[in-house]
């Protein structure tokens, strides 16, 4: 199928393509990628009136240290990100969560802001933003807010995001000393949307213990969800086969999944457990390296 017909739009600043979303309000969809919209509106579930590109705005496409964070603009391609130096060494959970996003040839189209807006909730790049608690710009013609990852996600394909409003940029925040992170999933096929996923950092003190630890699943809720239980379960501990454990059997215990095609709730909430304890052996290991070091 073909899409209906639209307007397109391809602004070249910032200041237009506000005007553009103020003018066209909940008519306009903005285009970066095209890896969601696209395929929605040649199945004719979707059909804006106007398609505002902003892969001619060159203000928007960027990797950029910011406060103590990285920030990523709305029109950086996955691979982009996937490929920078400075990500692998300031984000290592993002760096790493990458590869896990679609195929290549996804990569090179997709944005990553476009992923985080979309909002699916078995995509990866959400987990990465709620475990580091990243915050979003968003822009519009009532202005620029903030908004941190445990606030912009609401459910299902839904976000704080008004309907005359884009996602600008997102930042993340730089990777502590002493510290490792890890991202693993399951899923039916390679490169394909995952049945459930864990994103985890940890971060020890000076002793090797653990001073804080970061753990954000997709697969059990309607969006990204942080497992709170098993990280505080964790604070404090060495972090020894036991206590992964126990961090593990609190985060089956935590999520309440539902059951789709792909899987029933009963395997999900065992993946939970599982993903959980692979995820945080790999992190804990990084950041035992890095402290040795």
């Amino acid at each position: 199928m073909k899409p209906a017909s639209f307007d397109y739009h391809a602004p070249r600043s910032i200041e237009e393509v506000v005007d553009l979303l103020g003018r066209y309000g909940s008519d306009g969809r903005i285009l970066a990628g095209g890896q969601s919209l696209v395929p929605l509106m040649n199945m004719r579930m979707a059909g804006p009136e106007a398609l505002i590109s902003i892969t001619h705005c060159p203000s928007l496409a960027f990797i950029g240290d910011a406060g103590g964070g990285v920030e990523i603009g709305a029109g950086t391609r996955q691979i982009a990100v996937e490929k920078s130096a400075h990500i692998g060494r300031a984000c290592r959970l993002l760096h790493k969560a990458m590869p896990f996003v679609g195929s290549t040839a996804n990569r090179n189209r997709g944005t990553l802001c476009g992923s985080l807006a979309h909002a699916d909730p078995s995509a990866e790049l959400p987990a990465v933003a709620v475990a580091l608690d990243a915050q979003f710009l968003i822009n519009g013609p009532r202005g620029e807010r903030r908004v941190g990852a445990s606030d912009f996600f609401v459910s299902e394909l839904t976000t704080t995001i008004e309907a005359d409003e884009y996602l600008q940029s997102v930042t993340v925040p730089v990777d502590p000393p002493r510290s490792g992170s890890a991202f693993t999933e399951v899923g039916p096929r390679a490169h394909g949307f995952a049945i459930a996923g864990v994103a985890a950092r940890v971060e020890l003190d000076g002793a090797g213990r653990c001073l804080e630890a970061r753990l954000a699943g997709i697969g059990f809720a309607p969006c990204a969800i942080r497992i709170a239980p098993a990280e505080r379960l964790l604070a404090g501990s060495d972090l020894s086969p036991e206590a992964l454990a126990e961090a593990g059997n609190a985060a089956t215990a935590f999520v309440e999944p539902g059951s789709d095609i792909h899987a029933d709730a009963a395997y999900r909430k065992h993946l939970a457990g599982v993903l959980v304890v692979r995820a945080l052996q790999e992190a804990a290991a990084e950041a035992r390296r890095t402290t040795e070091g």
